[in-house]
């Protein structure tokens, strides 16, 4: 694995030396070539200037900010280097919050965070066992591609975690979006909602996750490259029906999986209960 920043950890007076990880694998993307359709060529991105026409090289191109229609400014490598941000090396740690405090919506790219040599490891563990007991998280910012980031730093699996944050500005209201409005419920409404989710309570690992679409597009690539006609089956659209029909149709067939499993677990402990005497007069005997 690649770091893709090195730097340091710095909160009050300790040091952590690390490096940044990407934690999202790209690799199982399915990616498509843009083709000419009538001789099956590549389609090549072509970089050219919209005032000459003229296709150009990486090093024909430079930055340029425009602070006003047509005017620019242009900014080289050199300019950007002469910035020298402290959180292009460390992550300063402002402060740290309960996790809780950071609603879901904030949390963008998630990155692990590893100790950076053999000197490093004992305050990176110390840091990641202090976050999990105390169930803070800090706040801090670091450079990453050539742009400052707020980050979260947080325990996971006995290591750190990093997420990039949103501002919260940037995150639009649940109010604005439509038709949403709070209607009344009734109490047997309500009731039938939550006996459904509680009969269906699971856990992450139970749950399947499998990406369906990634799979069908795949295998419809496969069959493809073998000439094989590919077929689809348009799902059949289920007909709509009143919420407590469709509560009660679906706690049904849940209540009907339990029955089962709980009759065997009664005639297990029929089973144990049976045998306890027995056991009990052949310690007497």
């Amino acid at each position: 694995m690649r770091s893709i920043w090195k730097g340091h950890i710095q909160f009050s007076l300790v040091t952590i030396p690390v490096r940044i990880y990407n934690a999202v694998d790209t690799e199982e993307t399915i990616r498509f070539n843009q083709l000419h359709k009538a001789d099956n060529g590549p389609v090549g991105y072509e970089k050219k200037c919209k005032k000459c026409g003229k296709a150009l090289t990486a090093e024909e191109i430079v930055k340029g900010y425009q602070f006003e229609p047509e005017q620019y400014v242009i900014v080289s490598p050199e300019d950007i280097g002469k910035i020298k941000l402290k959180s292009t090396k460390v992550i300063e740690i402002e402060g740290f919050v309960d996790a809780g405090e950071i609603h879901p919506s904030l949390y963008e790219s998630p990155y692990f965070a590893g100790p950076d040599g053999p000197v490093a490891s004992k305050a990176y563990s110390l840091l990641s066992q202090a976050l999990k007991e105390s169930g803070k998280v800090g706040i801090g910012k670091v450079v990453l591609r050539d742009r400052e980031e707020v980050i979260t730093i947080g325990p996971q699996d006995g290591g750190l975690m990093l997420y990039k944050l949103r501002h919260p500005n940037e995150v639009r209201k649940m109010e604005n979006v439509p038709q949403i409005e709070q209607k009344d419920v009734s109490k047997d409404e309500l009731k039938l909602s939550i006996s459904l989710v509680e009969s269906m309570s699971s856990t992450l690992k139970e749950v399947d996750l499998t990406d369906r679409y990634r799979d069908a597009l795949r295998e419809m690539i496969e069959a493809k490259i073998a000439g094989r006609e590919v077929v689809s089956v348009p799902e059949e659209e289920k007909p709509v029906v009143d919420i407590m029909t469709a509560l009660k149709q679906s706690i049904e067939p849940t209540k009907a999986k339990k029955k089962p499993m709980e009759k065997a677990k009664g005639q297990k402990k029929e089973a144990v209960e049976a045998a306890a005497p027995k056991q009990k007069k052949q310690k007497l005997a």
